[in-house]
């Protein structure tokens, strides 16, 4: 909101007969969480100084309004820099996997058990990425990057998913020798248990960062999510190996089940990677989301006017949404703009993190219909001879 405009809503509020019932909505005009609106209610006091001491105290409202704004800023949908604190608790799940499976490894000797350490190595290197891109994409929007820098998801998610192939590779290998020179195994009954309690740790650590990708719409908490869950699934899989052995005295089921672990691996990275490469090509919204989209324009399309052109992509956590508003040729610019205010203000409310970009066109000029498509062919005017 226009920093005017926000001024004048302000002053409506104060001189409403009910301040607190105005409270939402300048929490929304201030893009502050909506649960700020109760503390709001205390400037009913400034509202009883205003009406007996005049406009001097809009500024000290204003004052208040602005501190509040400054203590829940960490808050704001745009600033995800808070989302760092996930990467650090992946960061310390995976040290202390790693030192539980290496020491179920030297236990046991399993090759097993050392693909699934081997895991967890690249679970450390893919969780330390993971801060630091989370940390360039809480960056706010510059000059050299004006959309923001919320791609940056992207390379850590890609990164992993390479991290993961890698290490599918470095079990196979492993496997394969070992499969062709079988060894016995010791201590299966300790190994397996502190390769348990690692496996613990992964799950838990998995929920955690799988809710915070779905309440933060964030890729790289989704990627290291869904590793540390095929690290669980590889962890289920070795023990099963490794107590299959301890049963049946076949030493070779030890690199098959690691060969099994690492062909699931590959399938994990593999999306992974898709799925990064897919956001780097500014791939279109999710198809719930164009529908609602879709859904919102179509409610205009009733009043007498249309819309084309419709473009949309993901960013990160941001959205990006793009179309042309056709009106009729005889309104004015105010009307057009107030049409598309409206509905740039109905699609934030239902796609908090959307950031809208409109063009007005009139239904009444041939030239409005020739730039649906991405590239718009021009035509060089013709030259008349004199």
């Amino acid at each position: 909101m226009h920093r005017g405009n926000l001024y004048d809503f302000l002053i409506r509020s104060l001189s409403s007969r009910n301040l607190a019932a105005n409270t939402t909505g300048i929490c929304f005009a201030l893009r502050l969480p909506k649960r700020f609106s109760t503390k709001l209610r205390c400037a009913e006091l400034l509202k009883t100084y205003w009406l007996f001491n005049g406009d001097k105290y809009h500024y000290q409202f204003l004052g208040f309004l602005h501190r509040i704004s400054i203590q829940t800023m960490s808050l704001h949908p745009t600033n995800r820099l808070f989302l760092t604190r996930f990467a650090w608790l992946s960061i310390g799940a995976a040290l202390i996997t790693i030192t539980l499976k290496t020491a179920a490894y030297l236990l046991t000797g399993s090759v097993g058990l050392l693909s699934d350490a081997l895991e967890s190595v690249v679970n450390l290197v893919g969780a330390l990425m993971a801060l630091a891109m989370l940390t360039v994409a809480a960056r706010p929007a510059d000059e050299d990057h004006t959309y923001g820098h919320s791609k940056a998801e992207y390379f850590s998610s890609g990164v992993e998913g390479t991290l993961i192939l890698l290490a599918a590779i470095s079990i196979i290998i492993t496997a394969i020798s070992r499969l062709i020179n079988p060894q016995p195994l010791e201590k299966v009954g300790l190994g397996l248990i502190i390769s348990f309690a690692a496996s613990l740790v992964n799950l838990v650590v998995a929920l955690i960062l799988a809710r915070a990708a779905k309440r933060y719409n964030s890729i790289t908490l989704e990627a290291d999510s869904q590793h540390l869950m095929t690290d669980v699934w590889t962890s289920v899989g070795v023990i099963a190996g490794v107590g299959l052995v301890a049963i049946t005295g076949w030493e070779r089921l030890d690199p098959i089940v690691a060969l099994l672990v690492a062909a699931n691996i590959v399938r994990s990275g593999v999306r992974i990677v898709r799925m990064s490469a897919l956001g780097l090509m500014d791939t279109a919204l999710p198809i719930k989301d164009q529908a609602k989209l879709k859904g919102i324009l179509e409610k205009y399309t009733q009043k007498g006017v249309e819309y084309h052109a419709l473009r949309s992509r993901q960013s990160g956590s941001r959205q990006f949404v793009s179309f042309h508003v056709l009106v009729p040729g005889k309104w004015t610019v105010q009307r057009g703009h107030r049409l598309l205010e409206d509905i740039e203000s109905d699609i934030r409310h239902a796609m908090p993190r959307v950031t809208v970009f409109t063009h007005l066109e009139s239904l009444n000029d041939p030239a409005s219909w020739e730039d649906t498509n991405l590239d718009r062919l021009e035509i060089p005017p013709s030259k008349t001879k004199r």
